[in-house]
């Protein structure tokens, strides 16, 4: 038996609860960005101050949450299995040298919103944005208990918005994975600066993955692969060596010219 803050924790992330569901499904649909990265409620625009009349503004102790979502829940977390994503620019360093320093801003701002939108819109916790790559957490108290088939269409998605499989060539090249697996989730930090996240080996398995992908594809572990698996049968089946894995790691691919469902 954990502790009560865990115990709450616990519960939260895996049956979550009606209130922060129904924030998820209204903050999607107003504007503007930036926005929690937790609950999604929006820091700017009409609907920044809208919102910001019913107490949801930037946390002091980290301006990616809202103080509902960071100051109000306890320190700490809990242990449960979750789905994490992690979609990485292929070639940056060669983009950033053809595109110069702000045109090459402004491509990845526009890849960081398409991601953001696909992601949102499938109740992913978009967990960081990181120089070329995005990380998001899929969670059975906020995805219900098809977070894993949830994270592996959010990838195709990912796919489609930056031009894939559509009739132009995509605007971004990028690699995708999806693992998922036990980690630790929960609010992480000092009582200064606290950061909502997850921690644990399928986080680090799926960055690792995300690496491996090439340009177009999609790379899922066997447990999301078995999620989705009647809608995309006899997929490729790949062993990857990873760095810091004992063993080689499988997955099913997705590769650019794969068919796949329309979402």
């Amino acid at each position: 038996m954990g502790s009560p803050s865990e115990e709450r924790w616990r519960r939260l992330l895996t049956e979550g609860h009606r209130a922060f569901r129904v924030a998820h499904l209204l903050f999607r649909y107003l504007p503007s960005p930036p926005r929690c990265k937790v609950c999604h409620n929006p820091f700017a625009g009409i609907g920044g101050k809208l919102v910001g009349l019913m107490g949801f503004t930037r946390s002091r102790k980290n301006p990616n949450l809202c103080s509902r979502c960071c100051d109000v829940l306890p320190p700490g977390g809990a242990e449960l299995d979750i789905a994490v994503l992690f979609a990485d620019v292929r070639g940056s360093t060669t983009l950033g040298e053809q595109l110069g320093p702000s045109a090459y801003a402004a491509v990845l701002n526009r890849f960081y919103c398409a991601a953001t939108e696909v992601l949102i819109r499938r109740d992913a916790i978009i967990d960081k944005l990181i120089g070329d790559a995005v990380m998001a957490l899929f969670i059975p108290g906020v995805c219900g208990p098809e977070y894993r088939r949830r994270a592996a269409w959010a990838a195709l998605a990912l796919l489609r918005a930056v031009g894939y499989r559509q009739s132009a060539e995509p605007w971004m090249p990028i690699g995708v994975a999806v693992n998922s697996g036990l980690a630790y989730v929960g609010n992480v930090g000092s009582e200064g600066v606290v950061d909502f996240t997850a921690l644990g080996d399928a986080v680090n398995t799926a960055a690792r993955l995300a690496s491996s992908a090439a340009a177009g594809e999609v790379l899922l572990s066997e447990p999301v692969y078995a999620a989705v698996a009647e809608q995309l049968p006899n997929l490729e089946r790949r062993n990857l060596a990873l760095r810091g894995k004992e063993a080689p790691v499988a997955v099913r691919v997705l590769g650019p010219t794969t068919w796949i469902p329309t979402l």
